[in-house]
């Protein structure tokens, strides 16, 4: 093979080489990849507890646990050329402003908290087939959420927002029977002058199968599902087993 030709062909090879990798890239993940994860949080969040962690123009929140998201547990923008685009889900849109609103704003055509979502989370849970576009993802996460059914699971056990105190103890037990996992309970911790904390949120664990599964806390590495939720100047984190646990039935006013 003459010298030119030779050169034309190892370009040619290289090229489509380098096309093939960056193509099977984009959609599958190795333990190296910076975007792998192993699970998924489904979070739930207590609208009433949501509008007390910030300023915000929350105007009688549900009185009933909504998504806050669908989480891997590695990785964030995972790809920042995929923009959300509320038409693919304009199906879902009934259940999407009943079971996953933004809380904190009261427009019900608002969709930022959901392009949020998407961007940050659903771009990276996209590397699994049955959550590989925004219908499926959003669809996927309503989905698990009725079959979750967090809401019945805790009136059945008598958990209803009060103001008297529970023992995060007995929230867990609870929530351990009913499901056969441990979700990870999230609070705010008491303010000054308080002895309660106040239950925020409720995530359950998933594994790539969408089976559920006890949320355990990773051991070393980033993880940013483990850090402290935080909105305006107060945090969720996980909730104090020795504290008496307040579950708010309306939203009280800011100190």
């Amino acid at each position: 093979m003459k010298p030119a030709k030779l050169h034309c062909w190892i370009l040619g090879w290289f090229s489509m080489a380098l096309c093939c990798w960056c193509t099977s890239d984009k959609f599958t993940q190795s333990d190296n990849h910076p975007h792998t994860w192993k699970k998924l949080y489904l979070a739930h969040h207590w609208p009433v507890t949501v509008c007390k962690m910030t300023a915000n123009d929350c105007q009688d929140p549900p009185k009933y646990w909504t998504i806050h998201g669908l989480w891997p547990d590695k990785g964030e923008d995972c790809n920042r050329t995929w923009h959300f685009n509320v038409t693919e889900i304009k199906d879902l849109m009934s259940d999407m402003r009943q079971y996953w609103p933004d809380v904190l704003h009261s427009s019900l055509n608002r969709t930022q908290f959901w392009k949020h979502e998407w961007d940050k989370h659903g771009t990276c849970a996209a590397t699994l087939e049955v959550l590989n576009s925004q219908k499926k993802y959003f669809g996927k996460a309503l989905e698990l959420y009725q079959h979750v059914d967090l809401n019945s699971c805790l009136l059945k056990a008598g958990i209803k927002p009060s103001s008297s105190y529970y023992k995060m103890t007995a929230i867990k037990e609870a929530l351990t029977r009913f499901y056969g996992v441990m979700p990870k309970i999230q609070c705010l911790p008491p303010e000054e002058g308080e002895e309660a904390q106040t239950i925020g949120q409720i995530e359950f664990c998933f594994t790539k199968e969408l089976q559920l599964r006890n949320c355990t806390a990773l051991k070393g590495g980033s993880n940013a599902m483990q850090a402290p939720l935080k909105l305006g100047t107060e945090e969720l984190s996980v909730c104090n087993d020795t504290l008496p646990t307040y579950y708010p039935s309306e939203v009280q006013d800011h100190k």
